[in-house]
């Protein structure tokens, strides 16, 4: 049967559509388009952070909100408010490539067992931590340092020493854990009140190494009344040697000389001491 040319020419048309909907993959209708667009507005972005879209990311400064930012808070907080991650990174200020300055604080009070542990550390120890510098290690010190001398300063708040144990319990934490021997020396003032801690000698402890003089030389700078003298065995055994008694001899009479009286002198090691004194050896 013979197909009129308007009715041939309609479904052509059609034929037609029908071919390009299945070439395009049956596309959606305008309307259902419309439906989901309209569902897509109702529900809220999805947020992603930089450790989402970047797994070694590490906190850097200017990622965190300025009212938290170290330098901030302390503006706002004061010092005894801030916590000593911060505090230990204002005075760090950056941090290395790729890691921001808290990581760096937390590394660096992590690493040492908090704040004692960086008083005790030489600036090489400091500069084995990732990012930290020669400069850098030295202002670390430095600060440290300034915070001890300022206790000693300050007459109401300086130690008093009235027992072996209370000079040990000062020195401890500092001599304790070296790795190699040291001489420190406690100035005290008439009230055996502490003047100043002051290391005076790195190596081993005898006559012929260090010289007797040098560990009075600060004493008299400070017209102290007395002092006591500590040195460490690192080995982690405080027993005296033949050695220490021989050198401690030789100071006690060279207080006398000097008109110093030499009140003890301990050996520590580890989290243990022995007073010289307490044991008659070399007094």
């Amino acid at each position: 049967m013979e197909v009129p040319d308007d009715v041939g020419a309609y479904l052509a048309y059609h034929q037609d559509a029908q071919d390009k909907r299945v070439a395009a993959g049956s596309a959606p209708s305008a309307s259902s388009a419309t439906r989901r667009a309209k569902k897509a507005r109702r529900q809220p972005p999805v947020q992603r952070t930089a450790e989402d879209t970047n797994p070694g990311y590490r906190l850097l400064i200017c990622d965190i909100a300025e009212g938290e930012r170290p330098r901030e808070r302390f503006m706002q907080v004061g010092p005894s408010g801030m916590s000593q991650r911060e505090l230990l990174a204002i005075l760090l200020r950056h941090g290395p490539p790729g890691d921001g300055v808290m990581v760096m604080a937390d590394r660096l009070l992590s690493e040492f067992g908090g704040l004692a542990g960086l008083a005790r550390a030489s600036v090489s120890d400091l500069q084995r931590v990732r990012g930290v510098g020669r400069v850098k290690a030295i202002e670390i010190k430095a600060a440290l340092e300034l915070g001890k001398r300022m206790v000693y300063s300050t007459p109401d708040q300086r130690p008093q020493i009235k027992t072996p144990a209370d000079a040990a319990q000062l020195l401890i934490p500092e001599m304790g854990m070296l790795e190699q021997e040291e001489v420190r020396v406690l100035h005290l003032d008439t009230r055996n009140r502490v003047l100043s801690n002051t290391m005076v000698y790195r190596g081993s402890l005898n006559a012929a190494g260090m010289r007797i003089g040098e560990l009075f030389k600060e004493a008299i700078r400070l017209n102290c009344a007395s002092i006591i003298v500590a040195h460490n065995h690192p080995s982690g055994d405080p027993t005296p040697s033949g050695e220490d008694v021989r050198v401690t001899q030789s100071i006690v009479s060279a207080g006398k000389l000097l008109d110093v009286e030499v009140l003890d002198h301990l050996v520590i090691a580890h989290n243990r001491y022995i007073s010289l004194k307490e044991r008659g050896l070399g007094f």
